[in-house]
């Protein structure tokens, strides 16, 4: 199988990123498919659905007719604006969403101010991420984080309840938060080095207590990513981070590394575990078992940077 050919053959929102990053496409070529994502395919299926007061589903992090399946819903403004936001849409034609979503959005938390963030380390990344390309005083937010790690170097959603020790899951997502803005800064933050050091000591694999990997959930390759950690997600981040800072790849992510490299099948494609299960407006990847064009991108595109560094 033509792996190229396989990959270029998907909707914008992919096709840009494989021009890019896989084949070395013109700048002239890949923002001229970027563009696209408004228009044509998933991003402009999205982004009809928008309500008129800047929300999707009525509610910012959960639909306000609630769930109409099994598990997490996926159709709310924050989930909407995350697909929107990695499929590579111009800003600028959510003009007025900001606005809109200081004006009519609450968090299901306390009815807290949309923009002002909540308590979840994962819903406040999201957040800080989406108003940094949205255009949104997102300031608060950044601080926010450097007040909450935890003392062992990461995060954990479930602070507020008490916990004490970060979450592979809530670190993650806290680090490509503060990747976000420390790429709109110009800098390298303390608490995300921090963050980087506590998956790093732990090989993004294993408990650093006992040794053992975390969880079974490591090797759940799938897109999108939503919440939950897998190798591929936080080597995914890696990747994005070392290229922010200009930094060679760490050999502490070997065995991460090499957990994603024995997943590849003999034609060069990953399988996709399947999605979340949970309410979505449409499907953008195939179902489970199945050889998936996201998921088969990204683990490309780590190895090829690992084995260039």
């Amino acid at each position: 199988m033509d792996l190229t050919a396989w990959l270029r053959d998907s909707d914008p929102a992919l096709r840009w990123q494989v021009e890019r990053d896989l084949v070395g496409e013109p700048p002239e070529v890949w923002q001229a498919t970027r563009a696209r994502v408004a228009t044509e395919g998933f991003g402009a299926r999205l982004l009809a659905l928008q309500d008129p007061d800047g929300q999707w589903a009525g509610g910012a992090f959960f639909p306000a007719d609630g769930a109409k399946s099994e598990g997490q819903p996926w159709t709310a403004t924050t989930w909407s604006l995350n697909l929107l936001r990695d499929w590579g849409l111009d800003p600028g034609v959510l003009a007025g969403t900001v606005e809109k979503l200081a004006a009519n959005s609450r968090w299901e938390y306390d009815n807290l101010p949309y923009w002002g963030g909540e308590v979840d380390c994962c819903i406040n990344a999201w957040t800080l991420m989406n108003g940094l390309w949205l255009g949104a005083d997102i300031q608060a937010i950044a601080d926010w984080f450097v007040e909450h790690r935890l003392p062992d170097g990461g995060w954990n959603c479930e602070w507020v309840e008490g916990s004490t020790r970060s979450s592979f899951h809530s670190t993650i997502n806290s680090l490509r938060a503060l990747l976000a803005w420390d790429t709109s800064t110009g800098q390298t933050s303390a608490a995300r080095r921090a963050g980087e050091i506590y998956l790093l000591e732990r090989h993004l694999v294993r408990r650093r207590s006992t040794g053992e990997p975390v969880g079974p959930w490591l090797d759940d390759f799938r897109y999108p990513f939503r919440w939950s950690y897998s190798v591929l997600y936080a080597a995914d981040y890696f990747r994005e981070a070392c290229l922010h800072d200009g930094a060679a790849p760490d050999p502490r992510m070997a065995e991460a590394i090499d957990r994603i490299r024995a997943a590849r099948r003999p034609d060069g494609t990953w399988l996709t575990v399947g999605r979340h299960p949970g309410d979505v407006w449409f499907e953008v990847d195939v179902p489970a078992g199945e050889p998936s064009k996201w998921v088969t991108f990204h683990a490309t595109r780590v190895l090829a940077w690992w084995d260039a560094g």
